[in-house]
């Protein structure tokens, strides 16, 4: 085997599902899909002092919702709570343990306004994530996570690469199933509406 055998096997795995399920699906996402909430009581990301949850998090106009410890059951969360998530508790706040991203945690972060920010948060955070991944090479995926890792320190950062992947394609497609039901409650509503008026 030759250096970075399984490097590029592990950022290939989510650089396709990135391309080819993922990110394309996101594009155009509008703000009212981005805040819209379905159900009573999501948890989302809002202006701040105008949340209900019994944390807001945020170092910036917009906080998130949150509790700890979580409420059971958890809340339904909104694209913008989902993305918050992924860009923070996902992918920076791993970056600034591991590859040297300034530090950053949920209460500090400034959180999106817009769907458009969130989205150029995601793509930078995204890339910071790859190439951090990438300069491991072969023999840093085989390092321990660190104390950064909690219970978890033990295990190899390839564990940590994988468990990051998992995480992506799982909550990045509950925020594309999200869109696309926030896309046929939005026609549904229409068809309702021109049914009503004819």
């Amino acid at each position: 085997m030759t250096d970075q055998t399984w490097n590029p096997l592990l950022r290939d795995q989510i650089a396709w599902h990135w391309t080819h399920q993922l990110r394309d699906r996101l594009d155009g996402l509008t703000d009212d899909e981005y805040f819209w909430e379905p159900v009573p009581d999501c948890w989302s990301v809002r202006p701040r002092g105008t949340g209900t949850a019994a944390v807001q998090a945020g170092g910036g106009a917009m906080t998130i919702d949150f509790a700890m410890p979580e409420t059971d059951p958890p809340p339904f969360t909104t694209i913008a709570w989902r993305l918050g998530h992924v860009i923070v508790g996902v992918l920076a706040v791993r970056s600034a343990s591991h590859f040297g991203r300034a530090p950053t945690d949920y209460q500090s972060f400034q959180y999106a306004a817009t769907a458009s920010e969130a989205l150029a948060q995601l793509d930078a955070e995204y890339a910071t994530w790859l190439a951090g991944v990438e300069s491991l090479g072969e023999t840093g995926l085989a390092r321990p996570c660190g104390e950064a890792e909690g219970l978890y320190a033990d295990h190899p950062l390839a564990a940590l690469v994988l468990h990051i992947n998992r995480e992506l394609i799982h909550h990045l497609s509950e925020v594309c199933l999200l869109r696309d039901l926030h896309r046929h409650t939005e026609q549904q509503t229409r068809q309702q509406t021109r049914r009503e008026a004819s």
